[in-house]
């Protein structure tokens, strides 16, 4: 036996030793490594419980999660037409880009889209157009109450917080604002350093977490309100009530992105998750809303205060208007956003199914506040998908003064709608709080890109305006923009959504049926729908 391990032993060893030679070599590993590999994934997606399909079909499974990580960009580069794309198409996009860059947004050879196609919009030419204004108008902010006034552009930034955009981007859209002489919303994440080093004129947007002026227990600080309205850069306040992409729904922020300097803008515990509520504490009724609403104007010394909401029930904003009636209290504005607004990150079926759109929303606001007699103390903004000077005319019309954009905005800062906003992994360094990702985005080019697209579309919309034979918004009128309702069928806005007069809610004898109902439901110290 002894022998036999003596004679053995070294016949073992140098076995065992040129095993370990082959393994070593490179070569070895060239031919035979990656068999091993795909045996050990294989055998992996044999053994693993999640993923059926890797179950049923290992390693070819792994290419259905290959194909579907990349479908996005393959979809929107290589099979989606220039009219196909959503939320926003091509041609949309590359509008926003060229005037961003300062060149040409023209196009040759007609239109792509299917104009006969049910629910296009048309605006209405003159036959004796006007000459195109040298100064585009500006809109004054400032009801019966407001002791300082502001005049708004047609085109602002619209509310996009710093945490959900990165440092840069807030920074480039400030001082693109401040160049243009155009408002910028600060979203409901408070105002940073980044919104007040630009000097660009602010509206402080104020939401259920009243980041910035709030308590340690998440309740309003009029005090903390106050210094921070008081800033010279703040020139309108605006409590938000709903937003169009997510209305009536609470917001987290997670702990991981309560960086030291996000928790001193929004006055929250450093590395704390945080929680928006669905709800405001500050009321409960029509009536508490709208008295909130003239307090926020005294704290913020006589600046303009409005709300904004995305609109649901015709009832609930008229019983807003009975509360102001009887209070005899007024915002300066409201900010209507409608339900194709986007968002940084929300539950699909919000998105898709809660809210109106922007048209319904408009429309009815508008109609409320004239029928109500309010209209001449209240200016109205509109939100949602406003990208062309065509979109500016088409929300005048349907009753707005001015109106906002955010993800035109977005994308004249280079954002290539790879909606990954929520994922901290933008390509483009927009919606990001990664600063290797954000580096990328250079705040002076950006600035002057984000200046050029608002005074280019603002442009493109009063040479719409004068091409109707328009000198000034005043002169639109709903019979200005047609809607294709069947193959054969075109009506006016005047004809699809009745006006009503100034008032005319006020005499019971004059109240259309169609408005009988709510009006007659509707009132100052409850919001029901019933």
């Amino acid at each position: 036996m002894l022998t036999l391990l003596l004679v053995g032993l070294p016949a073992v060893i140098a076995l065992v030793t040129g095993l370990l030679a082959v393994l070593a070599s490179p070569w070895w590993w060239c031919a035979a490594g990656p068999a091993l590999l795909l045996a050990a994934v294989a055998s992996y997606d044999l053994l693993q419980r999640r993923h059926s399909i890797l179950r049923n079909y290992p390693l070819l499974g792994h290419l259905r999660f290959a194909m579907e990580r990349i479908r996005p960009e393959v979809q929107q580069y290589f099979i989606e037409r220039n009219v196909d794309g959503a939320p926003f198409d091509r041609d949309t996009r590359s509008i926003v880009y060229e005037r961003a860059k300062g060149t040409d947004a023209e196009d040759p050879f007609g239109t792509e889209l299917e104009l006969d196609r049910p629910g296009t919009d048309h605006l209405v030419p003159s036959m004796a157009p006007r000459p195109v204004p040298t100064e585009p108008p500006r809109v004054r902010i400032g009801g019966p109450d407001c002791a300082r006034p502001y005049d708004m552009a047609l085109l602002n930034v619209s509310a996009m917080s710093f945490g959900s955009l990165s440092d840069r981007a807030i920074r480039a859209l400030n001082e693109g604002a401040r160049r243009g002489g155009f408002a910028h919303d600060t979203g409901e994440g408070g105002i940073s350093e980044h919104h007040l080093a630009p000097g660009g004129d602010l509206v402080w947007e104020i939401g259920t977490g009243y980041f910035g002026c709030r308590t340690e227990d998440g309740d309003f600080d009029p005090g903390k309100f106050a210094e921070k309205a008081a800033l010279d850069q703040v020139a309108c306040v605006l409590l938000k009530i709903s937003q169009g992409a997510k209305p009536g729904i609470g917001g987290v922020l997670p702990g991981s992105k309560v960086s030291r300097e996000i928790a001193a803008v929004r006055g929250v515990p450093e590395g704390r998750t945080v929680f928006s509520p669905p709800y405001h504490r500050v009321y409960r009724t029509p009536r508490e809303l709208v008295r909130f609403v003239g307090r926020m104007r005294e704290l913020a010394g006589g600046k303009p205060v409005g709300f904004k909401l995305c609109v649901g029930s015709r009832r609930e904003f008229l019983a807003v208007c009975k509360a102001m009636l009887e209070e005899d209290v007024t915002p300066d504005f409201i900010v209507v956003d409608g339900a194709e607004g986007g968002t940084g990150a929300a539950p699909l079926e919000f998105a898709d199914a809660v809210g109106l759109p922007l048209t319904e929303g408009l429309t009815t606001v508008h109609r409320s506040l004239v029928g109500a007699g309010l209209r001449d103390r209240i200016r109205i903004g509109a939100s949602g998908k406003v990208a062309t000077g065509g979109d500016i005319v088409k929300r005048l019309i349907q009753g707005a003064d001015y109106t906002n954009s955010a993800r035109a905005m977005m994308f004249a800062l280079g954002c290539v709608q790879a909606q990954r906003c929520h994922t901290n992994t933008c390509p483009v360094g927009v919606a990001t709080q990664d600063r290797r990702r954000a580096r990328a985005l250079d705040v002076e080019d950006k600035a002057r890109r984000v200046q050029r697209f608002q005074e280019a579309t603002v442009k493109s919309a009063l040479q719409i305006m004068a091409a109707m034979g328009v000198d000034e918004p005043s002169g639109l009128t709903p019979a200005m923009l047609l809607r294709r309702i069947g193959p054969d069928t075109v009506r006016s806005h005047a004809e699809l959504y009745a006006s009503l007069e100034a008032g005319q809610l006020l005499t019971s004898a004059s109240v259309p049926p169609s408005w009988a109902g709510d009006w007659k439901a509707a009132h100052p110290d409850r919001f029901a729908l019933r």
